[in-house]
């Protein structure tokens, strides 16, 4: 194993055992609690973030894309926790897909819970997030397998282009690519093609908000959209850019980052299928679970994007976890909020997907 990865496994396990410490010794070592929009931070996440200010690990703007994606990798699985028991994993290959306009092949892993009785299982097709940059199916295996188990549906992660190599729309010709086969496959695959639900977290809230608009009007189109801390500007002009836009995490700097390798140049910020939130007409897309942080500069337009849903008639619901960051589902096994966190997310889904059909 090279030095620089046995540093960093040392590294990462050093930073596990210290948020682990009893909560009152954290609040010693991390002092004053600290308050922005007036949410307090939550205690260990703010421990966390000082034990990522010493690391010396450059700002995500100051790297590489190569060394960018290593790193998330690596933090998703440091901090992802155990995984969670499930039935069946397998890897497949979506025919077709468009790649740079001819056809390709896009890979999708494919989870089912341990014990389902169900024929046809309702199916979450998951999109990852990391900035349209970062993210794969490696790194987000825990957070698909603790989602599979703990809301008894299979999911399907979507292995979709990434920019720079890609850029804007690789990613949403993807989504849309993966839910038609899923939907046209579904039944060979014990799946039910009328419960889909398109699912994702920042970048990968982003894609499945887009994949919403652009397939409501298909034969049988998605359940719900499960979108978590979602990035519905890509202008970055919300007073929550303003407020949390530096020190929590994700900052501006690395989200202009991201922008700059997604977009091929910046007029393409206010096509709705880059900036869900620029749609003219949401009418008849399908409802909404929209969950935010409270200390995140995407917290703003999130919350925008349930309210501009809501007034178009869209069941929505929409919750804010005041005292958490951005990406917090990377989390689970380090941030005890975070752990709850998530499980309140999937009794959500669970409760949505239990109102279907009455």
């Amino acid at each position: 194993m090279p030095m620089k990865e046995i540093v960093r496994e040392l590294q990462g396990k050093a930073a596990n055992l210290a948020l682990r410490m009893p909560i009152s010794w954290i609040n010693i070592l991390a002092g004053p609690p600290v308050t922005v929009d007036g949410r307090t931070l939550d205690g260990r996440t703010q421990w966390l973030l000082q034990l990522l200010a010493r690391s010396g690990q450059p700002p995500i703007e100051k790297s590489s894309v190569i060394e960018a994606r290593s790193e998330y990798d690596a933090f998703m699985l440091e901090m992802g926790g155990r995984l969670a028991p499930i039935g069946e994993m397998v890897d497949r290959i979506v025919e077709g897909a468009p790649a740079d306009g001819s056809p390709g092949r896009l890979r999708v892993r494919i989870y089912r819970p341990a014990g389902a009785v169900a024929r046809l299982l309702p199916t979450i097709l998951y999109f990852h997030g990391g900035g349209w940059v970062m993210g794969s199916l490696e790194g987000y295996d825990p957070v698909c397998r603790y989602i599979c188990a703990r809301a008894g549906c299979a999911v399907v992660a979507v292995d979709y282009r990434l920019a720079p190599e890609h850029k804007f729309p690789a990613a949403i010709e993807d989504a849309v690519a993966s839910f038609r086969w899923l939907a046209e496959n579904a039944t060979d695959l014990g799946t039910d093609p009328a419960r889909i639900v398109l699912a994702g977290d920042s970048a990968g809230g982003n894609i499945a908000a887009v994949a919403a608009q652009l397939l409501r009007d298909e034969p049988r189109p998605p359940c719900l959209q499960w979108l978590m801390f979602p990035a519905t500007s890509l202008a970055f002009d919300s007073p929550s850019y303003k407020s949390c836009g530096e020190g929590f995490f994700v900052t501006r700097a690395a989200m202009e980052w991201f922008r700059g390798h997604y977009l091929n140049n910046l007029s393409e910020i206010d096509d709705p299928r880059a900036s869900p939130l620029q749609a003219s007409d949401l009418t008849g897309v399908a409802p909404a679970l929209i969950f935010t942080n409270g200390i995140d500069p995407l917290r703003d337009e999130g919350k925008a994007y349930a309210d501009r849903l809501a007034a178009a008639g869209v069941k929505t619901f929409h919750r804010e976890f005041e005292s958490l960051i951005h990406g917090f589902i990377g989390m689970r096994g380090a941030i005890q909020a975070a752990a709850r966190a998530m499980d309140d997310m999937v009794t959500g889904l669970r409760h949505e997907l239990a109102q279907l059909g009455r």
